[in-house]
């Protein structure tokens, strides 16, 4: 059954709401389960990385977060979500991030679109990641 936009609208904001929760474990492996295998991931300067297994995936992730944590982040959230179908079997999802400090203050955020695919066990996962340039 394919979902209606109201549904794929919902399953997405759900899958950033578990991204978010997963995201303040400050583990990168945790975060990449959110992520299919091959994902690439384009930064704002057109810069793109492969990434062949979850384990590469789940490391880059670490060294992220652990960068994160060492610049003052203690947690992140979402805003300004847009969803855009891709047929029965995916969605391009475009959020603003934006990391928070202990006391809740914005250190910084981007806008970042990704392309979610559903796997064989009906989930989406992150295929594909682009950070718009600032």
């Amino acid at each position: 059954m394919t979902p209606t936009p109201r549904d794929l609208s919902t399953e997405v904001q759900q899958f950033f709401d578990d991204f978010v929760a997963a995201f303040s474990a400050f583990n990168g492996p945790r975060i990449a389960e959110r992520y299919g295998v091959p994902y690439v991931a384009v930064n704002a300067h057109g810069t793109w990385r492969r990434f062949e297994s979850a384990g590469e995936t789940g490391g880059y992730f670490q060294q992220v977060v652990t960068q994160y944590h060492n610049e003052g982040c203690r947690s992140c959230r979402y805003r300004d979500l847009e969803v855009l179908a891709l047929g029965p079997s995916g969605a391009l999802a475009t959020v603003t991030w934006e990391l928070l400090r202990e006391d809740g203050s914005v250190l910084s955020s981007w806008r970042e679109s990704y392309t979610l695919v559903r796997g064989a066990d009906g989930l989406l996962n992150i295929a594909a990641s682009a950070d718009h340039a600032r």
